[in-house]
C-alpha cells in the first residue's frame, strides 16, 4: 500500500488522484481557448492576425473534448465500482444538473439582453434544453458546446447496463470489447441509430479511459494494453474527420500532425496516471482548480463571444481576452459554491430516499393480502411446533469473490494482483464524479 501517497493526497483536500483534476483544468482551458482565439466568432476580422502569437496552438483545443471523454471513461468506472444502480443515476444526476441549468439560463439572460451578437433560442426550447435532452428532440442547442453532454449521457446510458449487474473485471472488459465490435459495426454499415447509441467516433476515448483504470485498479497486461492500443489507432483515424471540419471553422491550414501529437501525449499521460507516475503530485490548489472546469466550460463560449462583441472596440484586445478568461473562472467559482454544492446536497437527498421508499414497497406485504387477526405469515407454512418466523440462513464460507479469476462472483472485485494498485474505495473519489468532477 501507498501510504505515503494516501497521506500526500488527504492534506491536498481528500484521498484523490490529484493530477486528473489539472487534467481536467489543461482540457478546459484548451477549449476555452479555441474558442476564444481560434474558433472565429465574437471578434471582428482574422483571429489569426488579431492574436498570432497564440492563434497555431490554440486552433487544436478542440481536443481538449476527447481528453474529457477519456478522464471520463476512467473515474466514472471508479466511482461506481462496488455501486447500484440507484446510486449511479443519483451521482450522475446531482454532478450535471445543476451546473446546467445555471448555464442554460444564464447563456440565455445574456445573448437575449445583449443585442447583436448571438441569437435567443425560442422559450420552448429553452425548456427542452433545460432537460439536457435537446439533441433528439431535434432542437437546437443554447450553447453549442452542450453537444458532448449528449456523448456523456449517452456513455452513461450504456454503461449504466454493468453498473445494473455489478462492476468486476471481467464484466468491464467485456463491456469494451462488446462497445467496440458495436461501433465498428455501426459505423461500417452506416446503421445511424446505431452509431448514436454506440457514441461513434467518440466512444475509443471512452473504452480507452475504461481499460486505463482497470490497469490502476487492476495492473496493467496484455489484454488491457491491447483494447488502449486499438482504442489508439482508431481515435487517432477517427479524430482527423473532426480537424477536417474545425479547418473550416479556423480559416487557415493547421498541420495534422499536431492533432497526431497530441492524442499521443493524451494517452501518454492517461497510461501514467495509471501505473502511478504522478504520485507524487499532491499540490493543494489542484482539487480546488478541478472544480471549476464544469461550469467553466458550460458558461465561457457564448457569454465571451458577446463580451468580445461588445467591448473589442473599447479595450484592448489583449486585456478584454484575458479578463474575460478570468472572469469566467470566478463565474464558475462562484457557480461552484453557491449552486452546485448546495442544489446538489438536496438532490441527493430527495432522489435516495425517493429510491429508499421504491425498495420499501418491494419488500413490503400487501395491506389488502393480510387478514385482521391473522399472521401475514400462512398457515400452510407453519411447522407445528416451530415459530413462524423463519431461521436465519447459515452463513456462507465460500471464496469472497468465486471462482472467476476477476471477481465475477463478487461485487467488489479481486485485490490488485500488482503491488500498489489501488481499489476505487481507497481513493476517495464521490460517486458524483465525472469528467469535470469536484
Amino acid at each position: 500500500m501507498r501510504i505515503g501517497r494516501s497521506a500526500a493526497r488527504r492534506k491536498a483536500g481528500g484521498d484523490r488522484i490529484v493530477v486528473l483534476d489539472g487534467l481536467r483544468l489543461i482540457a478546459a482551458l484548451m477549449v476555452v481557448s479555441y474558442h476564444y482565439v481560434a474558433f472565429g466568432e465574437g471578434w471582428e476580422g482574422s483571429q489569426a492576425k488579431l492574436f498570432p502569437v497564440v492563434f497555431r496552438p490554440s486552433a487544436y483545443g478542440w481536443l481538449g473534448v476527447e481528453l474529457f471523454f477519456m478522464i471520463s471513461g476512467f473515474v466514472i468506472c471508479m466511482s461506481c465500482w462496488g455501486r447500484s444502480l440507484p446510486d449511479f443515476f443519483t451521482s450522475r444526476v446531482i454532478r450535471l444538473f445543476p451546473a446546467y441549468w445555471v448555464g442554460v439560463l444564464a447563456t440565455t439572460a445574456v445573448v437575449t439582453l445583449v443585442p447583436g451578437g448571438v441569437d435567443p433560442l425560442a422559450w420552448r426550447d429553452v425548456l427542452v434544453n433545460l432537460t439536457m435532452l435537446q439533441w433528439p428532440m431535434g432542437v437546437g442547442h443554447v450553447d453549442g458546446v452542450y453537444w458532448t453532454l449528449w456523448a456523456e449521457l449517452r456513455f452513461y446510458l450504456l454503461f449504466a447496463l454493468v453498473v445494473w449487474r455489478g462492476l468486476t473485471y471481467r464484466r468491464v472488459v467485456a463491456f469494451c470489447l462488446v462497445w467496440a465490435t458495436v461501433a465498428l459495426l455501426a459505423d461500417g454499415y452506416d446503421i445511424r441509430p446505431l452509431d448514436q447509441l454506440a457514441v461513434v467516433p467518440h466512444c475509443w476515448f471512452f473504452i480507452a479511459g475504461l481499460a486505463f483504470y482497470l490497469m490502476y485498479r487492476f495492473g496493467p497486461n496484455l489484454l488491457l494494453w491491447g483494447i488502449v492500443a486499438f482504442s489508439y489507432v482508431m481515435g487517432q483515424y477517427t479524430v482527423m474527420e473532426t480537424w477536417s471540419r474545425t479547418l473550416e471553422r479556423v480559416g487557415h491550414r493547421i498541420p495534422g500532425w499536431g492533432v497526431t501529437v497530441l492524442i499521443t501525449v493524451f494517452f501518454v499521460v492517461m497510461a501514467g496516471v495509471s501505473l502511478g507516475w504522478f504520485r507524487r503530485i499532491d499540490w493543494r490548489w489542484l482539487p480546488a482548480a478541478g472544480a471549476l472546469t464544469y461550469p467553466l466550460y458550460l458558461l465561457h463560449e457564448s457569454i465571451g463571444w458577446e463580451v468580445f462583441h461588445r467591448f473589442q472596440h473599447s479595450v484592448n484586445r489583449w486585456v478584454l481576452l484575458g479578463g474575460t478568461v478570468v472572469g469566467m473562472l470566478v463565474l464558475a467559482h462562484l457557480v461552484h459554491r453557491v449552486v452546485e454544492r448546495p442544489v446538489s446536497r438536496r438532490l441527493r437527498a430527495g432522489l435516495r430516499a425517493a429510491f429508499a421508499q421504491i425498495g420499501s414497497d418491494r419488500s413490503a406485504v400487501p395491506e389488502s393480502s393480510v387478514v385482521p387477526g391473522r399472521s401475514a405469515v400462512p398457515e400452510s407454512s407453519v411447522v407445528p411446533g416451530r415459530s413462524a418466523v423463519p431461521e436465519p440462513s447459515a452463513v456462507s464460507v465460500t471464496a469472497p469473490y468465486g471462482d472467476a479469476p476477476y471477481g465475477d462472483g463478487g461485487q467488489g472485485g479481486p485485490k490488485p494482483f500488482v503491488p500498489g494498485a489501488r481499489a476505487a474505495e481507497a481513493q476517495g473519489f464521490d460517486p458524483a464524479e465525472g469528467p469535470f468532477g469536484r
